[in-house]
């Protein structure tokens, strides 16, 4: 079954449990009810919104995630359930003690994902497609020689530089700056709800996401899923170009609808097709079966190349 992604952001809205189901009200007013267990991420964006106890309480139990913004809209907590795994003192067990070289080969294993997903989003005729396929297959383990960060120099500068010729002057001076606004504020809004799913599935497959292949600060509780989430962030670019040429470049209610989309978006893995939020799981899955010597390569979602819309699972 899909979760449903439920977005709180026009108007201010209380949000409580009733019969086992989100109910959102304003004032005495309700005006709408989900079954918690149909929900997988909720995102509030209203400084007016508030929350019972039990809505949140609730909401874990379902082993949803909720993302809360700040006043630049964009995410600044989450509140991820602690799963009730049955095997979870052992999966962190084969977490903590997966050595260097494995993580070494899982962080190659990403950054060739990731660099082979930003090709995609590039013309296949183009110096820059063929640079970074290039770059991908020389990524070694451990990303020793840095591949990721040549791959990005020459991804970002021809990003935007294939647009149509009638928006192409619009986007010349765009620069890649987490903290930017435009482009950059819709790039950052799309990664950081791409994030709160992946972190969602590593809980739920027993997993700390603080605990890293590759990302360590001392600082970030979600070191893993920071690592699992850059073969996506080409996934959420790509959205981001589509609506920048459609003339929409504010972090708006529409914008950060079409970005929770992608939680639905139809993807592949060698091992089967489904909606992204779905794939997620299988991708931490796979994650467990490394850790435990079962497999020796991850289940990284991609795009649905198929025009069979239906095979994919949309």
């Amino acid at each position: 079954m899909i979760k449903r992604t439920i977005e709180v952001s026009r108007e201010p809205a209380h949000l409580c449990v009733r019969l086992n189901q989100l109910t959102l009200k304003r004032g005495d007013e309700t005006v709408g009810s989900i079954p918690c267990e149909d929900i997988g991420v909720v995102v509030v964006d209203h400084p007016q919104a508030t929350y019972t106890h039990a809505a949140l309480a609730s909401l874990a139990q379902a082993d949803a995630t909720l993302v809360i913004c700040g006043r630049d809209h964009l995410p600044v907590a989450m509140l991820v359930p602690l799963a009730d795994h049955s095997q979870v003192v052992w999966r962190v067990r084969e977490q903590i003690e997966a050595g260097k070289p494995l993580c070494k080969r899982l962080w190659r294993q990403i950054v060739q994902a990731k660099i082979r997903a930003q090709a995609a989003n590039l013309a296949a005729d183009s110096p820059s497609h063929r640079r970074l396929l290039q770059l991908a297959s020389e990524v070694r383990s451990g990303d020793s020689t840095n591949r990721e960060a040549q791959a990005a120099k020459t991804y970002w500068s021809a990003w935007l530089t294939e647009a149509p010729d009638d928006r192409r002057a619009d986007f010349a001076t765009f620069r890649r700056d987490p903290d930017g606004g435009g482009a950059n504020a819709l790039l950052n809004y799309g990664y950081a709800v791409m994030r709160a799913a992946v972190a969602r599935a590593l809980v739920a497959a027993g997993l700390l996401p603080s605990l890293g292949l590759h990302h360590s600060h001392r600082a970030n509780a979600f070191c893993l899923a920071d690592d699992l989430l850059e073969p996506l962030r080409p996934v959420v670019d790509e959205r981001v170009r589509q609506l920048l040429v459609a003339g929409q470049n504010e972090l708006d209610q529409p914008t950060k609808a079409a970005l929770l989309e992608l939680l639905a978006v139809p993807t592949e893995t060698d091992e089967g097709r489904g909606p992204l939020l779905v794939a997620l799981h299988r991708y931490a899955a796979s994650l467990v079966q490394c850790f435990q010597g079962a497999a020796r390569r991850l289940e990284i979602p991609r795009p649905c190349e198929s025009a069979d819309t239906d095979a994919c699972g949309s």
